[in-house]
């Protein structure tokens, strides 16, 4: 069966590939197209504006945390039901876990899902040069379907037919369109990236906008067209288990805990979790019934304040911990069990005093990269021998009582991290389930443990 399902990839960071997918779907979706998005890689932030927009959970999906098999799952189950599939790629199109090869690349994910690839590249002072570039995105390996081009932050619609003429000759490419430089659709940004849609309120306006400039400046029926090709078939997979409940997990969600994987939930609830979500940032207390509480990362420094006053949420997570909730708290969720947090200004503000420690803000990066995680004996999530992947990407540093949880190894080597307890596993790791989904049933057990 035909569909429509395309990478939107770039030459690099900052070529506009957020706000094209972003005005891409905004535009197809006033046109009355069911659209889903996904992102390569481990970014939490980007999909929260595919979600925004479309009205349908966003997906990662990233082929160094998984299989390929687990890839493909992922796309052919969400984007069942969809016209369009637009998955958003990350950094340039080839750059992975390995300079040597694409695995973990946009490029991989898009011979993994068969996924014809728009290129987007940035035009600005260039002409002919940019055509260049094209090739060499062509040329440099012969697995990629890269269909049609999209060029950006253009000065006039003459740079545009130059761009457009030199591309066409030298590459047999469509080229699809084109954005000019528009500080209005500029999206704000932070330390670690886009603000997460869910702290921007009303964004109507924004994706109009975006809609606008899409219809104006891109061939949308032409990029359709050149985007066409067979729905990935579904497969028996660790989503289909559809176990009666075993347990109920208390799963912080806010503002400031919002850095989830939907594939992590659709997991746990497939294993057997009922998941009750609450908000610690409007004082709301951990489900009375809850045998398992999930903190997961998120921008806990931004309302420390807030946070720290909050004491019927902050008792309760407390009380939660003292009786026994097995806990997995990552990175923001780790530092709310810390004693405090500092931020960048050198304010100090008091959060649950859980773990012997403080996280200090930075205004550089702590640590950034995937991670291959190892347990150790003790750890319910994940066991002496057994092994998980994810991703650290934080910029505050935990000073203070070292009771390593896991050890993780990245580019710089192997080294211990996080905080553990027989009943709470907490570190700056993200971890992936779908990496090991043994540690999703490791959890439930644990959690039928408590009374």
């Amino acid at each position: 069966m035909q569909t429509n399902r395309f990478v939107i990839a770039g030459t690099g960071s900052g070529v506009g590939k957020t706000t094209f997918t972003i005005g891409l779907m905004a535009a197809l979706q006033k046109r009355g197209h069911l659209v889903q998005g996904f992102k390569c890689g481990p970014d939490y932030i980007d999909p929260t504006y595919h979600t925004a927009v479309t009205g349908r959970p966003s997906r990662n999906i990233d082929s160094f945390m998984f299989s390929d098999e687990a890839v493909r799952d992922v796309v052919a189950r969400a984007s069942a039901d969809a016209d369009v599939a637009i998955i958003e790629g990350v950094m340039g199109f080839y750059d992975g876990k390995s300079p040597l090869d694409d695995k973990g690349s946009t490029a991989d994910i898009s011979v993994i899902t068969d996924s014809p690839v728009i290129l987007i590249v940035n035009a600005a002072s260039m002409a002919r040069s940019v055509a260049a570039i094209v090739k060499g995105f062509q040329t440099l390996s012969d697995k990629p379907n890269i269909v049609g081009v999209i060029v950006n932050q253009l000065g006039s619609d003459s740079h545009y037919t130059i761009v457009k003429t030199a591309i066409e000759q030298e590459c047999k490419l469509p080229v699809l369109g084109y954005l000019k430089k528009n500080a209005a659709v500029d999206v704000p940004s932070r330390h670690l990236g886009l603000v997460p849609a869910i702290e921007r309120g009303e964004l109507n306006g924004f994706f109009d906008t975006l809609a606008d400039l899409i219809e104006q400046g891109i061939a949308i029926d032409k990029l359709l067209a050149v985007t066409k090709t067979t729905k990935l078939a579904k497969v028996p997979s660790v989503f289909d288990d559809n176990e009666p409940t075993r347990a109920v997990i208390a799963v912080a969600r806010d503002a400031a805990f919002n850095f989830y994987y939907e594939e992590n939930l659709a997991i746990l609830r497939a294993r057997g979790a009922e998941l009750k979500f609450f908000s610690p940032l409007a004082n709301e207390p951990v489900p009375a019934d809850a045998q398992g509480l999930y903190l997961g990362g998120g921008f806990p420094e931004e309302y420390m304040q807030k946070l720290a006053t909050n004491t019927v949420a902050n008792e309760s997570v407390k009380a939660a911990i003292a009786r026994g909730v097995v806990t997995l708290a990552e990175c923001g969720g780790y530092m709310y069990l810390t004693e405090a947090i500092t931020n960048t200004k050198g304010e100090r503000v008091p959060m649950l005093g859980l773990i012997k420690g403080e996280a200090v803000m930075q205004t550089k990066l702590a640590a950034l990269g995937y991670r291959e995680i190892f347990g150790r004996e003790g750890n319910f999530l994940l066991g002496a021998d057994e092994e998980a992947r994810g991703h650290e990407f934080h910029y505050s540093k935990y000073t203070g009582e070292q009771q390593p949880a896991y050890a993780t190894k990245g580019r710089f080597g192997k080294k211990e991290e996080g905080y553990l307890t027989n009943t709470v596993v907490a570190g700056y790791t993200h971890f992936h389930f779908l990496s090991n989904p043994q540690l999703v049933d490791n959890w439930l057990a644990a959690c039928e443990a408590v009374k």
